[in-house]
């Protein structure tokens, strides 16, 4: 399998009710958890400094779950004090490295190439990523500047899984185990920046995938993390996004072309994942290119995912 051992069955069986958020505080961003529309802080209730930040608290996770679990139980026999006025932040902030797969619906794979003229490609034998900077990161209602070099920025609801457990080589069977949860991300991209426009056509520099996935706010993701024993099957969840209240994309995650599972294993053969590194998943159909639309200053997006919480973000 690999060198490291499976999740504790304490920590899968004790996730129950987590939400796990991150907070702007006086003294700076602090992991929160999230009960209704209260959020406690997390270092607070279980008086323990590895509770302090998300991507701590990703660093210890199977004893985190535990902790935590155990915190919100005593919260409510012991009264915590919820904090006043918490504007809630991207759940993590600075992830290690966002993983995207490409083309993972197989009904947004038609649609692009359709909408590119090319024909659509047979399935490989292993999953196919690019890269997403954590600096394009935002949260739940944040406004996203639209870049002026783009009139083109299309939408993509994705499904998130945030890894809480170094993983090398991971075998398919025991992939899931390495995730601590997930939430819901939009992938916003500046579809008129994915080829230079200087370089010729047949060129190994035509493409561009900085411009067209990287930009900052393009990644928002939100608004919590729930711990991966409380969601089960990701690959049975109900994914939709509408700009302005009118629905574009809805699916399942069962129609994913490689499942989270085989994402994990493809990954981990060429890379290390580590605690706070995201993957996003893949989008359905239904996207703007598809439509020739594209998103306009007021616009606002609005993501959901089966059990995971709505996202939104408004352009600007």
């Amino acid at each position: 399998m690999t060198d490291q051992q499976s999740p504790t069955s304490a920590a899968k069986a004790k996730a129950e009710g987590i939400r796990i958020v991150t907070y702007k505080a006086d003294r700076g961003e602090r992991a929160g958890l999230l009960l209704g529309n209260q959020v406690y802080d997390a270092a607070g209730l279980t008086g323990d400094q590895r509770d302090l930040s998300v991507m701590s608290i990703l660093a210890d996770w199977d004893n985190a779950v535990v902790r935590l679990s155990d915190a919100l139980r005593s919260r409510l026999s012991n009264g915590h004090t919820p904090v006043h006025g918490a504007e809630l932040m991207a759940p993590i902030t600075a992830p290690g490295s966002i993983y995207c797969a490409g083309a993972n619906y197989a009904d947004h794979a038609a649609e692009m190439a359709k909408a590119n003229g090319t024909q659509i490609r047979p399935k490989s034998d292993r999953s196919w990523h690019f890269l997403k900077s954590s600096r394009a990161v935002v949260g739940p209602n944040a406004s996203v500047e639209l870049p002026p070099n783009s009139s083109k920025i299309d939408w993509e609801v994705e499904l998130a899984a945030i890894i809480g457990r170094k993983c090398k080589n991971v075998d398919l069977e025991h992939a899931l185990d390495y995730v601590a949860g997930y939430a819901v991300a939009i992938d916003l991209s500046a579809r008129d920046l994915s080829r230079r426009q200087d370089v010729a056509d047949g060129s190994p520099f035509k493409m561009d995938w900085m411009s067209h996935k990287n930009f900052d706010g393009s990644c928002p993701i939100g608004p919590f993390i729930v711990p991966a024993s409380e969601v089960g099957n990701p690959q049975d969840l109900g994914i939709e996004l509408s700009v302005n209240g009118e629905l574009k994309q809805k699916s399942t995650t069962a129609e994913m072309i490689f499942s989270l599972a085989e994402q994990i294993r493809d990954l981990s053969k060429q890379i290390t994942l580590w605690p706070g590194d995201v993957i996003l998943t893949g989008t359905p159909a239904g996207v703007g290119t598809s439509r020739g639309e594209f998103l306009k200053a007021g616009d606002v997006v609005s993501a959901r995912i089966d059990g995971l919480g709505e996202l939104r973000a408004t352009m600007v």
